[in-house]
């Protein structure tokens, strides 16, 4: 027996007796009323004022012993919060399930009642075998699909769930190394003492959830007491666990393991910039990508080319991967990429007109273009509202003076004005034309007195027309300001009207979705950069012949003659920053485009 088991399992006694503790508190004034009641039987008590002292502590022993019941049914049958994962059958992985019981079998302890994948670069042992996840299921495949499954048997092993991005990364060798630690703690797991005060902690946690909902809030306040006693035994006894389970795994692939970790870390980090650089634009315009699985392995390919400490990992690419081990790796990709929509953006659960997939071959034309011309007709849209003239440059001053005729909405308080629809917005019939073009854009608001039409040099929405708006030499930033207050307020109540679509399905409690958003706050002079580094790669595209791109760390790109443009970000910045348009009008130059050629917006 490994030394720190003994530790776990002290450490789970002391656990067991919070829980004791508890029920014996609930049944002491039981015990005074059964002790009142038999003096009284036997003439030891007689006279007042016993008759009304026995009565008012049996009344208070019924009421104590009615909710101390109710209670811990509600913590015997409430259902502890069971991680999102997508399960893998035997069959659709055999060679998986085989490597995971001869690392059970080498280090003499349970295999793992079943496998399921998640998409995150951990992986961990969890407990499925309550009885409210057996009614769950038998709920969700009805009454005569037969059993559960094996995970949910009374008393099974944990299931054991591997981060998705492992099995597409590492090699088979690299990931028997890392799942050893891991499949060992299935010992401790299986030590009664040990599985029943982890049953009592899942418990006390569920207790809080349901103690969220009405009629039972009561519930909550006893069982966040009961897990402060025992919180710091609980986290002793996971340590313990994870010490003997350690020790077991020393013998199986130590060496290599050491070497493993090191592809854990690389993992994550690739992981992490695929999520917020390339998968979340896609979420955020209605599309997911369907193989993020497979874009890990491009992504860390390229981190390695690019990182000099990570040079040589790319020959392990020569080896055979661990994906090798599933019978079909590209579906069960898809099913991980959804379910990472899910968690970390809160999307659908199933793919639908709104919510379609979309290859990594196709992403630079439908995601990265898309996004651009969307956010284009954003900006295009804050200036009718702002009442820019769709032609010549308007001044600067003008729009960002409260009082100025030219300027009816005040940029203070971009929210503050009713929205609109497209035809009611200025300049969707004017002579520029520029509302035909933007009213495929997203909802805007409308100013309050819509400018007289103007004869413009050019017609439709340019390049020219933001340029001008932002020249701001020697200037305060109002114009900056403005633009970026409207653009923050537009695209706010974008995400309010598309909050209750997107949240219709979603679940309440320990299921709701997003668990882990990854969209970060930003301020409205970022997202004013972004709309006009948008507006720029679409007036690159139209006019100079650049190309959408994707880079693998960095999401969306300009590519011009098949070379990415890095060099156009510091040109926006001192654009909107400064007020400064000339390196960003240099850059254009350079490249040939022109700022005054209409933009194809959606």
């Amino acid at each position: 027996m490994e030394a720190s088991v003994p530790s776990a399992r002290s450490r789970a006694l002391a656990v067991l007796r919070v829980r004791s503790r508890a029920s014996a508190v609930a049944l002491l004034p039981a015990a005074l009323a059964v002790v009142l009641v038999a003096a009284r039987a036997t003439g030891r008590l007689a006279g007042d004022p016993w008759p009304t002292v026995t009565l008012v502590v049996c009344v208070v022993a019924a009421i104590v012993l009615l909710v101390g019941g109710a209670f811990a049914a509600v913590v015997l049958r409430a259902s502890p919060a069971v991680t999102p994962t997508v399960p893998l059958s035997e069959a659709a992985a055999p060679d998986l399930y085989r490597l995971v019981r001869d690392l059970a079998d080498r280090m003499d302890v349970p295999p793992p009642s079943a496998i399921a994948l998640t998409p995150d670069c951990d992986s961990w042992l969890e407990d499925r075998s309550h009885a409210a996840h057996r009614r769950g299921a038998a709920r969700v495949l009805g009454a005569g699909h037969g059993p559960v499954g094996p995970e949910s048997e009374p008393g099974a092993a944990p299931v054991l769930v591997i981060g998705s991005p492992f099995l597409w990364w590492m090699r088979v060798a690299e990931l028997r190394a890392v799942l050893a630690p891991v499949v060992a703690g299935t010992g401790p797991s299986a030590h009664p003492d040990i599985a029943d005060a982890r049953g009592f902690v899942r418990g006390l946690d569920a207790a809080v959830d349901v103690g969220g909902r009405r009629g039972l809030g009561w519930i909550a306040a006893p069982a966040r007491l009961l897990l402060r006693l025992c919180r710091t035994d609980a986290a002793e006894m996971e340590r313990g666990v994870a010490a003997a389970a350690s020790e077991r795994a020393q013998g199986v692939d130590y060496g290599l393991r050491i070497v493993a970790q090191e592809q854990v870390g690389l993992a994550y980090a690739g992981w992490d910039r695929l999520l917020t650089r390339v998968a979340l634009p896609a979420w955020r315009m209605g599309r997911w990508p369907a193989h993020l699985d497979a874009g890990v392995v491009s992504a860390l390919t390229e981190l390695s080319r690019r990182d000099r400490l990570a040079e040589g990992f790319t020959s392990r690419l020569g080896e055979r991967p661990a994906c090798d081990l599933l019978e079909q790796p590209g579906l069960i990709d898809e099913a991980a990429s959804l379910l990472a929509a899910r968690l970390f953006h809160g999307g659908p659960a199933e793919a639908g007109p709104d919510w379609s997939p979309v290859d990594w071959s196709a992403y630079p034309e439908e995601v990265v273009d898309r996004k651009w011309r969307t956010e284009a007709a954003r900006l295009h849209a804050a200036l009718d509202a702002l009442a820019v003239p769709a032609g010549l440059p308007a001044s600067p001053s003008a729009p960002a003076s409260p009082g100025s005729p030219a300027s009816p909405v005040s940029p203070v308080s971009p929210a503050s004005a009713p929205a609109a629809s497209p035809a009611a917005r200025p300049g969707s019939r004017g002579s520029s034309g520029a509302g035909a073009t933007g009213s495929a854009g997203p909802a805007t608001l409308a100013a309050a007195d819509p400018p007289s039409p103007t004869t413009d040099a050019f017609a439709g929405p340019t390049l020219e027309r933001v340029l001008g708006y932002l020249t701001d030499l020697g200037g305060d930033g109002a114009a900056s300001e403005a633009l970026a207050g409207r653009i923050t307020g537009d695209l706010a109540r974008e995400e309010r009207a598309a909050g209750p679509a997107a949240g219709a399905g979603k679940a309440r409690g320990a299921d709701t979705v997003p668990l882990f958003p990854l969209q970060p706050p930003r301020s409205g002079r970022d997202l004013l950069a972004d709309h006009v580094t948008a507006m720029v790669c679409c007036a690159a595209v139209d006019s100079a012949g650049a190309t959408p791109g994707l880079d693998w760390l960095d999401g969306p790109v300009l590519l011009v003659g098949g070379d990415r443009r890095s060099d156009l970000a510091p040109r926006v910045l001192c654009l909107v920053e400064e007020g400064n348009p000339e390196p960003l009008r240099d850059w254009l130059s350079a490249l040939g485009v022109r700022p005054e050629k209409p933009v194809r917006l959606v």
